[in-house]
């Protein structure tokens, strides 16, 4: 009963992330901008700090966009009629927002501005020498890109279904980012093959117990293979 009752939990709280992100205008330009700036972190040489400070801040904005839209849909239940205090309360979460986002704006310009200035330094040296940070940003991106097509096609929930499966494209993206981390390491084959074995035990799992369809594992795999691999091809 507990574990059913903590992947409810689970359930409920990604299917709160859908909803904003297909409700929510301001939701799927924080979700562009997370991509464009995980994505772009790929090409400078930055610090363990520099990163957290980059995830950090895209996460707050998020997360202070959630609360937002919690606020004006739990107003708007007690009625559409004009009622100062209502407005206050939309206004001050709005603003929690602005003030997130421009701390964010904040972060990226200390973190960004003096690579950008000095292009020769912003090539991909630090994917080529730390396979770790492009082994996490690809698990991200995969994670995110795989909300973001659920949100689009209106099916099902992260945890109930719905194309692709967000667990089998996770779990393939980790092991194409294993195969490629332990190629060149003397048990690499043997690595690679059992970081396979898991994640097709992660897409079995999702079809036994009837959450996803057999199409709905093998395109979450394909969604996760695929964007490691250009990752890897094109900055590993």
């Amino acid at each position: 009963m507990y574990r059913r009752s903590t992947l409810k939990s689970f359930t409920w709280a990604f299917e709160g992330i859908v909803y904003v992100l297909r409700t929510q205008r301001n939701m799927k330009i924080h979700f562009a901008v997370a991509f464009i700036v995980l994505g772009g972190s790929l090409f400078f040489d930055l610090s363990r700090l520099e990163i957290i400070a980059l995830l950090l801040s895209v996460t707050f904005v998020l997360v202070m966009e959630m609360i937002n839209t919690s606020v004006e849909a739990a107003i708007d239940t007690f009625g559409t009629a004009f009622d100062p205090m209502a407005k206050i309360a939309k206004d001050v979460a709005a603003g929690a927002v602005l003030f997130s986002s421009l701390n964010a704006l904040a972060v990226g310009y200390l973190v960004f501005f003096d690579r950008l200035q000095e292009p020769s330094r912003n090539l991909v040296n630090l994917v080529r020498q730390s396979p770790t940070h492009l082994s996490v940003i690809a698990l991200v991106l995969v994670l995110l890109l795989a909300i973001v097509v659920k949100a689009i096609l209106h099916r099902g929930s992260p945890f109930q279904g719905g194309m692709p499966s967000g667990h089998s494209a996770v779990a393939f993206a980790g092991w194409t980012a294993i195969t490629y981390v332990s190629v060149s390491m003397e048990r690499g084959m043997l690595i690679s093959l059992l970081g396979f074995l898991m994640a097709f035990l992660v897409a079995q799992s999702r079809v036994e117990s009837g959450i996803h369809s057999v199409i709905e594992v093998f395109v979450g795999a394909i969604l996760g293979i695929g964007v490691t691999t250009v990752l890897f091809q094109l900055w590993g």
